[in-house]
C-alpha cells in the first residue's frame, strides 16, 4: 500500500483518493521571465515520478501545472529588453517546453496561463470580499485578511502571533503584515493590467493557483505540491484562499514539496551568479543522466549540484544499460516472463516506492538484480538471464529509466567521458 509524506501533517500517510477513479494532482509551475534551471528540473522530474508511479498503480491522473504569465519579474525583465511582455512569456514558454519534451517529462492534462484566466480570477476574488476575507486597502489594492482565516500557518508550521511581529498600514496599507495582496491596482499607462470592480490592476501571484483549483477540481484535491521554497508564503497563501472560497478549514489532502538545490553549498539565486540554467545541461548531458541524478536522492532532501556528482550517474547508468544490451534482439526481452525464482527483486522494488516513492532504494533493488544478472551471464544461463534483464528494463521503466537503445546510450555516455 502507497504511503506518501504529507507536510501538512509532517507523516507518511497511507494513500487514498478522494475519488478512486482519478487521481487531481496540481503542482506549481514556471514563471517565464527566464529560462528554466536545474531546480524547476529536479521538482518537475519528481513529480513526473509520482505521477508515472500512480499510473503504473492504475490510477487514472489528471495534471496541473499552471504557467505564471503576468507578475514584477516579468514586467521588469521586458521593459529590461525593451520588449512586450507577452512576446517575452511566449518565448519563455517555448523554451521551458523545448526543455521539458528534452528532459522526457509527462505533458499535464492542462497548463493553463493566468492572463488567459482573468475574469476567473477576478470571480473568485469577488467571493473572498462577499465572505468577508477580503477587504479593500487605501491604495486601491485588494487585500486578503489572515485573521479570517483561523488555521493560517497550519500547512508551513509558522505561528501567526509571532508572524504578526509589525504593523503599519500607513507603509503596507494592510490591517496586518502578514496580509496579502489579492487584486494589485496599477495606474501607468504601461503596465500590463486588466479591468476590474476594484479598477485596472492584475492578480496577486497566490490568487491564481486557487483559482486554477477552483475551476479544474472544485471543492478539494487529492495531491498539491511544488518546491519546497514554495511553503511559505505562497502555498500557505494559497491553502487560505482555496479554504475560504468553500468555507473549509482546510484545502489538500495531500501536500507534497521538494526539496531544493544547492550549488557550491549555497542556495541557487541570481544574485549569487550560481544560476544553473537547464538548456545548459542538456546541451552536454544525455537527459536520463540528468533525470537519475535526481532519482538518486530522496525528493525531499536537497541536493547539491556539482557537474562532478553527474559522473557518479553515468558510471552508474553503464553498469545499468549495460547488461541491457546482452539482448541482441530487442523485443525478445519482451516476451519472456518473470522468473519465479527472483520474484522478490519485484517486492523489494515496490516496498521502496511504496514508501513515499523511496527512488534511492528502488535503484538499489536494480543494482541487485543487475549483480544477479552478471551472474547468470557468466554461467551463460541464457533463458534465465533475459527473463532477469527483462525485470530490469520493466521495474526502471517505471521511474522513467532505461527507455533509450542501450548501444547508443552506451556510445553517447563514452563520447561524454571522453571530454
Amino acid at each position: 500500500m502507497l504511503r506518501i509524506f504529507n507536510t501538512l501533517t509532517k507523516q507518511k500517510e497511507l494513500f487514498n483518493p478522494i475519488d478512486i477513479k482519478i487521481v487531481n494532482i496540481y503542482v506549481c509551475g514556471i514563471t517565464v521571465y527566464d529560462y528554466c534551471h536545474i531546480g524547476h528540473a529536479r521538482t518537475f522530474t519528481a513529480f513526473d515520478m509520482i505521477i508515472r508511479y500512480l499510473q503504473y498503480l492504475k490510477y487514472n491522473t489528471n495534471y496541473v501545472r499552471n504557467i505564471t504569465d503576468i507578475d514584477d519579474k516579468i514586467i521588469y525583465t521586458a521593459k529590461k529588453n525593451k520588449e512586450d511582455y507577452y512576446n517575452l512569456t511566449n518565448r519563455m514558454i517555448f523554451f521551458m517546453k523545448r526543455d521539458f519534451k528534452k528532459l522526457g517529462l509527462l505533458d499535464p492534462n492542462f497548463e493553463p496561463r493566468v492572463t488567459d484566466h482573468i475574469s476567473d480570477i477576478i470571480h473568485c476574488i469577488n467571493i473572498l470580499i462577499g465572505k468577508k476575507f477580503g477587504y479593500i486597502a487605501n491604495n486601491g489594492d485588494v487585500i486578503f485578511s489572515v485573521n479570517h482565516y483561523q488555521n493560517y500557518g497550519e500547512l508551513s508550521k509558522q505561528n501567526i502571533n509571532k508572524l504578526k511581529f509589525s504593523q503599519d498600514s500607513n507603509i503596507f496599507q494592510k490591517k496586518c503584515t502578514q496580509d496579502f495582496v489579492l487584486w494589485k491596482r496599477v495606474s501607468k499607462i504601461d503596465t500590463p493590467n486588466w479591468d476590474s470592480p476594484w479598477g485596472f490592476g492584475r492578480p496577486g501571484w497566490h490568487i491564481e493557483c486557487s483559482t486554477f483549483n477552483h475551476i479544474f477540481f472544485g471543492k478539494n484535491l487529492d495531491i498539491h505540491g511544488g518546491g519546497s521554497d514554495l511553503l511559505f508564503p505562497h502555498h500557505e497563501n494559497e491553502r487560505a484562499q482555496s479554504s475560504a472560497l468553500y468555507n473549509k478549514n482546510t484545502y489538500g489532502k495531500y501536500w507534497i514539496h521538494i526539496g531544493s538545490i544547492l550549488v557550491n553549498n549555497n542556495k541557487m539565486s541570481k544574485s549569487l551568479n550560481n544560476t544553473v540554467f537547464l538548456y545548459d545541461i542538456l546541451k552536454n548531458y544525455n537527459s536520463e543522466i540528468i533525470r537519475y541524478f535526481f532519482l538518486s536522492t530522496h525528493y525531499r532532501k536537497p541536493i547539491s549540484f556539482d557537474e562532478k556528482k553527474l559522473y557518479k550517474a553515468i558510471f552508474d547508468l553503464k553498469k545499468l544499460y549495460t547488461v541491457l544490451n546482452f539482448i541482441k534482439d530487442r523485443d525478445t526481452v519482451f516476451n519472456k516472463t518473470f522468473s519465479l525464482q527472483y520474484q522478490h527483486f519485484c517486492a523489494k522494488f515496490f516496498d521502496a516506492m511504496n514508501n513515499d516513492f523511496n527512488t534511492p532504494h528502488a535503484i538499489s533493488v536494480l543494482f541487485a538484480l543487475v549483480k544477479q544478472i552478471n551472474i547468470h551471464i557468466r554461467k551463460k544461463n541464457k533463458n534465465l538471464y533475459i527473463q532477469l534483464i527483462y525485470q530490469l528494463k520493466f521495474l526502471a521503466n517505471i521511474i522513467g529509466l532505461l527507455n533509450q537503445h542501450p548501444q547508443l546510450f552506451l556510445n553517447s555516455l563514452n563520447e561524454i567521458l571522453k571530454r
